[in-house]
């Protein structure tokens, strides 16, 4: 049984996500260390999976940028 090859897109790096989300690298970091941009860990590098990273930015760009003040009782 042979496995199909799958073409698949080079892993980003912090410089590519940087560049690909107009964010500073340090952002980037505190973004994924924090959990909230998904990342992979090889070894000691930080890597990211440019198809996770795309659907994950059109999300933060569909949700709301403020959330709206819980009103305050009369």
């Amino acid at each position: 049984m042979t496995v199909p090859h799958v073409q698949a897109e080079p892993l980003w790096t912090v410089d590519d996500v940087s560049r690909y989300l107009k964010a500073s690298r340090s952002w980037v970091y505190q973004k994924a260390e924090a959990g909230l941009l998904p990342s992979l860990r090889i070894g000691g590098l930080l890597r990211f999976d440019p198809v996770v990273v795309q659907a994950w930015a059109r999300e933060e760009m569909n949700s709301p940028a403020v959330l709206p003040m819980p009103r305050s009782a009369p």
